[in-house]
């Protein structure tokens, strides 16, 4: 090992300091840092490329449902925010303003974007004249900044990276049927490309996007049982529409509003494949996403003929693969410690004794199972190892969800699980905005979603006791 290199520094347990542990991984895997502007972090190399994965994923998706990218300004003046008091009275306390262009004080303030519903609705009542020019189908990849009070890497930062859809419809339904296919395709992509369980389901009256009729949402379970809402997916009807004065010429030739949505993921993704995947020895990262899927670590790479099979075999898979070559001077004990703590999916280890045998150790992170693989095989066997360590991975994930999913009747049930547990709480609500507010008061739970997939627990209301609408899914969230 190199004089300047060192083992891998360790990482605090996540059963010790579930919150330590996350700070840990995420500065020693070198995925952000933090900047000197505070509240705002720097995505270094490692962590924007896990980013630019999901990017592409997402892009290529969004691209097969007839979407199309655009860019907005940054700035918002302030009478265009103005126009819908709901969307702004949500987002008020968070916004940043620009009061000066240079040494001069600017005539109008500029919000610095929190969201981008008044500069798309502004843009639409320019282009949308007539049925015909319906739907409009757009997204746009960018940041937006919320002045947050408290922050944590990636889960909550004052600027951050996402993507924003908004799209302008001739009907409510085609508008619904838009919101609700959204929805599909995150909770595809979370489950099919992070390997992170999700439920589906409504925002409650109280929870729901500032402006909006309806917002649904995914909703995911980190290790430690807290809930992170991993994506959502807004319908505005004809409201915004309305405030901005977009009309069309419908088919019978009368002025109609079209019907909107909006939805968006952003970079709090990857704090969930932390929190949903991770280990004491640091990130553990589905195959689909991560920068680096294989790393060939040759052994003895001192003796012949070692780097020249190592490099060889990267060539090889690096055909499909994102692989990475470490032939650097660190021991091979380092390398897989770094390998480990960046949570790359699959690891090869080629000695002398490997090539002698014409075979490979292929390690897993998810368990790190080895399996001896024969390197005339090995384009066949690498797509079915990563595809184990996804499933691995979602398998895990879903037990941990399961076995931390708990089930209220009564108020001093749901108290008391609250209290002593930590997951998801099923019980049944009336609809009552006050019970809510109750239960977020007493128990410290908030409402998660009202799941597609109901369950009927019991008749009654799980706070009040009166007749009870839907079951509802309660927990602690980041």
């Amino acid at each position: 090992m190199a004089d300047n290199k060192k083992m891998v520094e360790e990482i605090t347990s996540m059963e010790v300091d579930f919150a330590k542990w996350y700070t840990d991984v995420v500065k020693k895997a070198e995925l952000c840092d933090y900047s000197s502007v505070k509240g705002c972090v720097i995505l270094r190399p490692y962590g924007y490329a896990i980013w630019e994965n999901i990017q592409h994923i997402l892009d290529t998706k969004l691209k097969e449902t007839n979407h199309e990218n655009v860019a907005m300004p940054l700035f918002i003046p302030e009478s265009l925010l103005q126009k819908e008091k709901d969307h702004i009275a949500g987002f008020a306390p968070e916004v940043a303003w620009v009061t000066h262009g240079g040494s001069e004080e600017l005539q109008e303030r500029l919000c610095v974007r929190p969201t981008s519903e008044t500069l798309f609705c502004d843009h639409y009542s320019n282009i949308i004249k007539s049925y015909r020019d319906l739907p409009k189908l757009y997204n746009q990849w960018c940041s937006v900044v919320r002045w947050e009070k408290t922050t944590r890497p990636f889960l909550r930062t004052r600027e951050f990276f996402w993507q924003e859809g908004h799209t302008m419809h001739e009907t409510a339904e085609e508008a619904i049927a838009e919101t609700k296919q959204m929805l599909d395709i995150y909770a595809d992509f979370c489950e099919n490309s992070l390997a992170m369980p999700v439920l589906k389901g409504q925002k409650t009256n109280k929870e729901k996007f500032a402006g909006a009729e309806a917002t649904y949402c995914i909703e995911a379970m980190m290790h430690d049982g807290k809930a992170l809402q991993a994506g959502t997916s807004h319908y505005f009807g004809d409201g915004f529409a309305k405030a901005f004065d977009v009309v069309f010429q419908n088919r019978e030739n009368k002025p109609q509003y079209p019907h909107q949505t909006s939805w968006g993921v952003s970079t709090r993704l990857i704090g969930a494949i932390i929190m949903t995947h991770g280990d004491d020895n640091g990130l553990v990262l589905p195959p689909a996403v991560a920068p680096i899927q294989v790393v060939v670590v040759p052994v003895a790479q001192h003796k012949e003929g070692v780097i020249e099979k190592a490099t060889e075999l990267k060539e090889r898979l690096a055909k499909d693969f994102r692989v990475k070559l470490d032939c650097s001077d660190n021991s091979p004990g380092w390398k897989f410690a770094e390998y480990e703590m960046k949570g790359v999916p699959l690891r090869i280890e080629i000695g002398p004794k490997d090539i002698e045998k014409n075979q490979c150790v292929v390690v897993r992170r998810d368990n790190r199972e080895k399996v001896f693989v024969s390197l005339d095989e090995l384009e066949s066997r690498v797509p079915e190892l990563l595809k184990a360590v996804h499933d691995g991975l979602f398998e895990k994930a879903l037990q941990n969800r399961e076995r931390r999913t708990y089930t209220a009747l009564t108020l001093d049930e749901m108290i008391q699980i609250a209290n002593e547990k930590s997951g998801f709480i099923k019980a049944m609500w009336c609809g009552d905005d006050e019970c809510e507010a109750k239960l977020k008061e007493i128990a410290g739970v908030s409402s998660r979603c009202i799941p597609y997939q109901q369950e009927h627990l019991s008749d009654v209301c799980v706070c009040c006791g009166k007749p009870a609408k839907e079951m509802v899914y309660w927990g602690k969230a980041y």
